[in-house]
């Protein structure tokens, strides 16, 4: 689904303003990504459209993420994180 060009600037998207941010993308995408189903791939290139602080207060639990498929997509990220 997502061609050379494409998967390419998903992971330059990435690489974010904060390490803390960088530190759960970058090992993800490599790692994590093409274990996705498709629309999941679609929910975690949707992700990275937000912004850092919102972002960062997510990942932290600082602040509740409303939108159900990018909460989802967020507790998956940290659960391969933990484990």
């Amino acid at each position: 689904m997502f061609d050379k060009q494409r998967l390419g600037r998903l992971k330059w998207a990435c690489r974010r303003g904060m390490l803390e941010l960088d530190v759960l993308f970058m090992p993800f995408v490599e790692q994590g990504f093409d274990e996705l189903a498709p629309e999941q791939q679609l929910i975690f290139e949707r992700l990275l459209t937000f912004d850092d602080p919102d972002l960062y207060a997510w990942f932290m639990g600082h602040q509740a993420c409303h939108d159900s498929e990018i909460k989802g997509m967020i507790e998956h990220i940290l659960h391969r994180v933990k484990v």
